[in-house]
């Protein structure tokens, strides 16, 4: 038979299991996360998406048009072996792939500034991996993580703020706040309310994915360098400084490779950012590592030429930010706009401006009087006068 302790122990083991799975599915089901942190994703990557077809728009038919070199055939073979779909290559017309082209920018765009974004979303996903798919031999691997991205978009509720949406639902909500809402059958609550928790259950799975793939993409890269022995004597920096292929402004390259000190700290700072990024995001800790990895993303964009891959990388570093932290945001701007505005000098006083007396003072301008400058002066000193005061012609 059992003690009294030990059905006692169990029976608290069993609660606090329950206490757990219940948390677990109230913060499943409970309210969509990071709204405001999966917006930013959709302005992120929409934007830079459009800033890559923008970018590549006099190269478009040498990349994916029909005077590539990987042509509509070999797409096609690969397809075949892959499995992948491109909307590109349903036809060799010229003018059906300047037509996706220009959709392509277009959806870019509406993403962006999210305008019906959950089928924008869906739009996206299509354009990312058609255009993905179509030449995967002659893009860079920032392209790899936008195309995960904008799977996973699909998921998320990533209108629900800083959008056009968001401005229409508030404008409703305006307009019918003073209306009665009409009373909904119990059939109808119900449907209203399984459709409100299956998207929160479906938004919130997408970030925890979205989540889980920034980790596995820093923890297993970490992993990978620290295998390497130019990694581990602190020389990969030097190495890919040297590389002609990375190298857009060579003086600069050159520059920073002659500071050994600081390269090989920067190779072991990075080892150590990648590997520890999946441990500290549950801490205080995460803020300083965020910011230590943005420089080291800069770093790559200007001193290795790849700045959608580093955009890509920033973009999706922004998911781990709270929403209370883009909330103050906005109160952050408004008060350095109000400090900016008080150092100002006042509009009308001109420095070396003789002072204004205070209205209703001895030397006031009275409402019948106008400031007028006496002949032959040329400075800003006001001088006054009564409304029947001229000033004597001049005589020779």
């Amino acid at each position: 038979m059992r003690s009294e302790a030990q059905t006692t122990a169990l029976s608290g083991t069993d609660r606090w299991l329950l206490g757990r799975i219940t948390a677990a599915w109230g913060l499943l089901t409970g309210r969509p996360v990071s709204l405001y942190a999966v917006s930013v994703l959709r302005i992120g990557y929409g934007l830079l998406y459009l800033i890559f077809l923008l970018r590549e728009f006099p190269h478009r038919d040498e990349i994916w048009g029909p005077g590539s070199p990987w042509t509509p055939a070999l797409a096609h073979q690969l397809f075949e072996q892959t499995g992948w779909f491109s909307i590109l290559a349903l036809s060799d017309s010229r003018t059906y792939f300047e037509l996706c082209y220009g959709l392509a920018l277009v959806t870019s765009a509406l993403f962006m500034l999210g305008w019906r974004t959950r089928v924008m979303s869906v739009l996206f996903a299509v354009v990312v991996t058609s255009f993905h798919g179509r030449a995967i031999f002659m893009t860079d691997g920032g392209d790899n993580l936008i195309l995960l991205m904008a799977l996973y978009l699909v998921l998320t509720a990533c209108g629900r703020r800083w959008s056009l949406d968001a401005r229409r639902y508030r404008l409703k909500a305006v307009r019918a706040g003073n209306t009665t809402e009409p009373t909904r059958s119990l059939f109808a609550q119900q449907l209203r309310d399984a459709r409100t928790t299956l998207i929160t259950v479906v938004h919130n799975c997408g970030m925890f994915v979205i989540a889980a793939q920034v980790c596995f993409l820093y923890g297993s890269a970490g992993l990978y360098k620290v295998q390497g022995a130019s990694w581990g004597s602190g020389t990969a920096f030097h190495y890919v400084l040297n590389l002609e292929l990375f190298r857009p402004w060579p003086a600069l390259s050159h520059f920073v490779d002659e500071h050994t000190l600081l390269v090989a700290i920067a190779g072991y700072l990075t080892v150590l950012l990648q590997v520890a990024f999946p441990f500290v995001l549950f801490g205080r800790l995460k803020y300083p590592v965020l910011t230590m990895l943005l420089g080291m993303h800069i770093g790559i964009a200007v001193l290795m030429g790849l700045p959608l891959f580093s955009g890509a990388m920033i973009v999706a570093d922004a998911v781990f930010l709270p929403d209370r932290f883009y909330t103050f945001l906005p109160h952050l701007c408004r008060r350095a706009a109000r400090r900016t505005g008080s150092r100002r000098p006042a509009p009308g006083r001109a420095a070396g401006s003789g002072t204004v007396p205070a209205q209703g003072g001895p030397g006031a301008l009275g409402p019948k009087q106008r400031v007028v400058l006496p002949a032959g002066r040329k400075d800003t000193t006001l001088a006054t006068e009564p409304p029947s005061a001229r000033v004597p012609p001049k005589t020779s």
